[in-house]
């Protein structure tokens, strides 16, 4: 193994085998997140969620809290949904509840999505299942062809803002939310480089820092560690 000399943060939870194989290439990667979800357990939720089961509805999925949270109340009941998300690991969280046959479209990202939808041409209405920090570009779209938007929030993103002493060579970002979380209490030096899970999250870093980012062409946590991999080291992630 080589000796670890670049120093990567990252503001999120990585599986142990992400963080194994940067070490293999001469990279440590500091685990600290900036935020945390929780889902929302209340009784006015869980009751449109049971509701909406008994029915046969077009919803949408743009994150895995969102999943985790509503499968958590259906409790293993199959509705009668038919299914659009985003993202490959979203996506398959979807299929593995609700079945391959339920997912009518996903897309790399919230306004591709909301284009998808809207060119389906068989939705009137949709149920948005979203967290309390979501972005407006789908359901803006969404509007926009007229098409209405039922939001029902699921979860909540809880900001975990602290000081981080070490000075890193990259940092890893996978939110617009854990990005505002980081600069609350902390500054770059001018040599940082911060890689983002994608344009949204990039947007939000511009906003606080001029310093070079680099964007992940894929919503995938393996895919931003496999950018930050090859740009320190030459080394993507299906490298042995």
């Amino acid at each position: 193994m080589q000796q670890n000399n670049i120093q990567i943060l990252c503001t999120r939870p990585l599986p142990t085998s992400l963080i194994d194989l940067a070490a293999e290439a001469g990279i440590e990667i500091n685990v600290s997140p900036f935020i945390e979800t929780e889902s929302i357990l209340s009784i006015e939720v869980q009751q449109e969620i049971e509701l909406l089961s008994f029915q046969t509805a077009i919803v949408v999925f743009t994150s895995m809290n969102a999943v985790d949270a509503v499968t958590g109340f259906l409790d293993g009941h199959q509705p009668d949904w038919t299914i659009y998300s985003i993202g490959t690991a979203t996506g398959r969280l979807v299929k593995e509840y609700f079945g391959e046959e339920r997912v009518a479209g996903t897309a790399a990202d919230a306004a591709s999505l909301a284009l998808l939808i809207a060119e389906d041409r068989f939705a009137d209405e949709v149920v948005f299942f979203c967290g309390d920090q979501r972005r407006d570009e789908l359901p803006a779209l969404l509007r926009q062809h007229g098409i209405d938007v039922n939001e029902i929030v699921v979860y909540q993103t809880i900001n975990l803002p602290h000081t981080i002493e070490q000075q890193y060579h990259g940092i890893l970002f996978f939110s617009p939310s854990a990005v505002q979380s980081f600069f609350q209490k902390n500054k770059l030096t001018d040599t940082t480089i911060l890689f983002a899970i994608g344009n949204t999250t990039a947007s939000e870093i511009k906003k606080f820092t001029d310093n070079k980012i680099i964007i992940s062409g894929s919503p995938e946590k393996e895919n931003l560690v496999a950018k930050m991999m090859e740009y320190f080291s030459g080394r993507g992630i299906g490298d042995k």
